[in-house]
């Protein structure tokens, strides 16, 4: 089985930013891009608190969808399985530059909110499991750490495992 590309990705040095995890062509002319939202990094970091990522979820893909500029753009916001951030697929393909200013507007909404949208039982499977207090933390911290960092390419620029071939034939990653 081949490793998917998120596997490829160095965890190891990888920091908070917003990449471009793939590409993907949508029938003949059409693309979608995936873009890794990283808000701490991976087993250096403490994951990012499941309720505060269940409400930043929440928040954000309502935030997004809403965006009168990127709303028809939006195909999906949702938590990485690792909790250190999201997935983002877009319409089109952008690079991580282009969509700085919508993600900082995104994270930098959290703090005006004042209830998570969608936590009833019928809009929510786990509608009590929410974190409105943590969810604005942690917006805020990603959201100073992207305008801290803006000049900064490491923020941008996926670091990428190489992929060794030993004599036998054999791939793996080296990270």
């Amino acid at each position: 089985m081949d490793l998917i590309p998120s596997f490829s990705v160095d965890h190891t040095t990888i920091v908070p930013g917003i990449f471009t995890s793939r590409i993907d062509k949508v029938g003949d002319s059409s693309v979608v891009t995936t873009y890794d939202i990283r808000l701490t990094r991976p087993n250096r970091e403490p994951a990012v608190d499941v309720a505060a990522m269940h409400s930043l979820e929440h928040i954000i893909a309502t935030f997004l969808r809403n965006d009168p500029d990127w709303k028809d753009e939006i195909i999906y916001w949702g938590p990485m399985g690792c909790l250190t951030g999201f997935y983002l697929i877009l319409k089109g393909s952008r690079t991580p530059q282009e969509i700085y200013d919508l993600i900082i507007r995104a994270f930098r909404a959290v703090n005006d909110v004042q209830i998570v949208p969608g936590t009833t039982p019928k809009n929510c499977g786990h509608y009590l499991m929410h974190n409105l207090g943590m969810a604005k933390w942690y917006a805020a911290k990603f959201a100073d750490y992207l305008a801290e960092n803006v000049g900064n390419p490491v923020i941008f620029e996926y670091p990428k495992t190489e992929r060794l071939i030993t004599d036998g034939g054999q791939q793996f990653y080296d990270s």
